[in-house]
């Protein structure tokens, strides 16, 4: 017999709803399918075969996130197929930063209304987020809930586990003082800070067609939904080729709160303000608000969405590899004494 309450639908949740958007998205799950994946959707878990085959002492490590309020940026375009890059990439980017390979991800999707159509587009970009990391999708989980989300909105969250060889864990007690800081390039602002950005262009009352001439012809709109650039390929790439010390996921606090992660005690990163390519869309923000620079480099990832630490000979190297995989990558300073943790300068 075929599951159905017209009373529950009647308080608001309507399963069979659920029932079609599991089917819509089923198309956009068999693209992120790895040989690691052995469930289909549907089932009480996602299940998962480590093949360990080359790691001698292999450590799990996991990330869990969400995309924040620059849902409300979906919202208000209408557009919902890039989230789900954002949810899938502030996880994988995380732990990446451990040397991690991701192996699999799960979402959670909690709305007023289910729409088929909009959680299968929603789900449409958490597939293309699990495709760039190398990440399969095994499972997730949608949750309609009536008076607790208004019709039109949803939250999303999600988690990624990967694997890592315990000799192979990225070790922040390596760093010493002369080593370089090398920056890789961030798409925007990611997927924080997005409480300041909304208020500052007042984005429920602006006009996001418009295109300011800072953006090179793309509109505010387009801009402040940017999907979080994905970096697991590239690091992969260099931690195969070169003796990488540290990596930081810039995200929200900027460089002065994520940076110093990647540091042991007693050393602080010196970071060049001239070397920093600081996107278009981080100095509209801060003269539209009329916000300190030292804020914004402690709220935003000011154009640069990661950094590596590596010894001075293989600073080169790294550039190289980075270069080679796609990345814009340049140096943006050096590790020295101290215990402020960044210094600006």
């Amino acid at each position: 017999m075929k599951s159905q309450s017209e009373s529950y639908k009647a308080s608001g949740v309507d399963i069979t709803a659920g029932y079609k958007a599991v089917e819509l998205m089923k198309s956009h799950i068999a693209r992120t399918v790895t040989s690691g994946a052995v469930s289909d959707i549907g089932g009480f878990g996602g299940l998962f075969e480590l093949d360990i085959d080359g790691i001698e002492h292999p450590v799990l490590v996991s990330g869990t996130d969400g995309v924040g309020t620059k849902l409300k940026m979906a919202f208000l375009l209408n557009k919902h197929d890039t989230v789900g890059i954002d949810c899938v990439a502030m996880c994988v980017n995380d732990i990446i930063c451990c040397g991690a390979k991701p192996l699999f991800f799960l979402d959670y999707i909690a709305c007023g209304k289910n729409y088929p159509e909009k959680i299968a587009e929603i789900v449409s970009g958490v597939a293309e987020g699990c495709v760039q990391s190398g990440a399969s999708l095994i499972g997730g989980e949608t949750a309609e809930m009536p008076g607790f989300y208004s019709e039109d909105e949803y939250d999303l969250a999600g988690f990624a586990v990967g694997v890592v060889d315990k000799d192979k864990i990225i070790d922040k007690e390596k760093v010493k003082e002369g080593d370089i800081i090398i920056a890789i390039p961030s798409s925007g602002f990611h997927s924080n800070g997005y409480s300041l950005v909304r208020k500052v262009f007042d984005v429920e009352n602006a006009d996001l067609s418009l295109r300011p001439e800072a953006l090179g012809g793309r509109t505010l709109g387009e801009a402040l939904l940017a999907p979080t650039k994905i970096y697991v390929k590239p690091i992969l790439e260099l931690l195969a080729a070169v003796n990488v010390k540290g990596i930081s996921h810039i995200t929200g606090g900027g460089f002065y709160e994520n940076i110093p992660r990647s540091i042991p005690k007693g050393l602080s990163a010196r970071i060049e303000r001239k070397n920093v390519k600081v996107l278009p869309v981080f100095e509209l923000l801060m003269e539209a608000g009329g916000i300190p620079e030292r804020d914004m480099f402690n709220t935003f990832n000011m154009g640069v969405g990661m950094t590596v630490i590596v010894d001075p000979a293989d600073a080169d190297k790294a550039l190289a590899v980075l270069k080679d995989s796609g990345e814009d990558a340049y140096v943006l300073g050096k590790i020295v004494r101290g215990e402020d943790g960044v210094v600006i300068c």
